[in-house]
């Protein structure tokens, strides 16, 4: 049984399309996360399933219930904000429970409820301060135990962490994954333009373009088999290289004019795509690519080494830590690994056997 259903769900502002007919099906107790750049209508799918925004076409279902026009507050759905949203006047107790003495229920039971989402936050000893007193990350686990609190069926988070330094960010990543492990059975909706995110967190990841859905799968799905140029570049740190080829009978064409081996597919490939760690630097005599290193990350374990190529175009390899790449130096590229093609609009090509360098 799905968690949330979305059935062609679309958004219209006046004449302005911003979400296009999308479908997605999140499983009871999923970490769904919709990702996508700035601008694609994630928060807007993630306001729509909260009821903070009515749908222009389509229907939502949580669990099971269509909840389109129903009020926020009666669809299970309990949502944590990017600015968190605390009352600074009121403790960290007050603000936790103000939602459940709103709606009515008894002292002790506000004060259980309380007392049990701070306890799994590693929260108590808060309860007594006021936002002010706290630092980001605090506040940002009172909103996650605000929600808590209210048993929701569904937790939809808003880019929660995008107010947190990066070191803050990473720790409390790591939270929210151990959170969703400890209430099992929660379905989760985390917004994110951080695909770092969303490859950590996630059950399952929508990725979104411009109002539509580019491609839904499981993390490792999306990065080793991406649907189309757009998922390939967006998912994975740092984004994959691509390059322009010809394909000729039995060749792919660089603009340099090297080749290299084509491989056993229906549709002409128009563009090939490497991970960084799917390459090796070699000696430049012998690789089909060539370039002069123009820029070295050094990470501790690993190197980014950037290599300009003839055709002024950067692909970055990643090499093991304490290569000692060298800016200016000549070197060559081979193909170690997966390689990617698509064609003239950017869809993947399935293939049959893969590319390798011309030695």
């Amino acid at each position: 049984m799905s968690g949330i259903s979305l059935r062609g769900v679309s958004k219209r502002y006046g004449s302005v399309d911003v979400v296009h007919g999308v479908d997605i099906e999140i499983d009871k107790g999923e970490f769904c996360v919709f990702v996508g750049p700035s601008g694609c209508g994630k928060t807007t799918l993630l306001r729509m399933i909260a009821g903070l925004e009515e749908i222009s076409g389509g229907d939502i279902f949580i669990d099971g219930r269509r909840v389109n026009g129903i009020d926020p507050a009666r669809r299970g759905a309990a949502m944590v904000f990017q600015n968190y949203a605390l009352y600074p006047h009121m403790t960290v107790e007050q603000n936790m429970g103000f939602g459940l003495r709103m709606n009515g229920h008894p002292r002790a039971e506000v004060a259980t409820r309380v007392k049990d989402a701070a306890r799994l936050l590693q929260i108590q000893d808060l309860l007594t301060r006021k936002p002010r007193q706290l630092s980001g990350g605090q506040r940002q686990r009172v909103a996650i135990g605000r929600a808590i609190v209210r048993n929701p069926q569904v937790f939809l988070f808003d880019e929660p962490l995008s107010n947190l330094d990066a070191e803050l960010r990473a720790q409390t990543r790591v939270e929210l994954a151990k959170l969703h492990h400890q209430l099992a059975g929660s379905t989760m909706v985390y917004v994110t333009h951080d695909q770092v995110e969303a490859m950590t967190l996630a059950d399952k990841i929508v990725v979104l373009r411009a109002g539509v859905v580019e491609q839904i799968g499981a993390p490792m799905e999306l990065y080793e088999s991406p649907a189309n140029i757009f998922v390939a570049g967006f998912i994975g740190s740092p984004k994959m290289n691509f390059v322009n080829v010809s394909a000729e009978r039995d060749a792919l064409r660089l603009d340099d004019g090297s080749q290299l081996a084509r491989p056993q597919t229906k549709t002409a490939p128009q563009r090939l795509g490497v991970r960084a760690d799917q390459l090796t630097i070699i000696d430049p005599e012998k690789g089909a690519i060539r370039g002069e290193v123009s820029v070295v990350e050094r990470l501790g374990d690993s190197e980014l080494v950037h290599v300009r190529t003839a055709w002024e175009q950067e692909i970055v390899v990643r090499v093991p830590g304490g290569t000692n790449s060298r800016v200016g130096s000549t070197v060559g590229l081979a193909l170690a690994g997966r390689v990617h093609f698509f064609d003239a609009e950017g869809q993947a090509i399935t293939v049959t056997s893969q590319a390798r360098t011309n030695d």
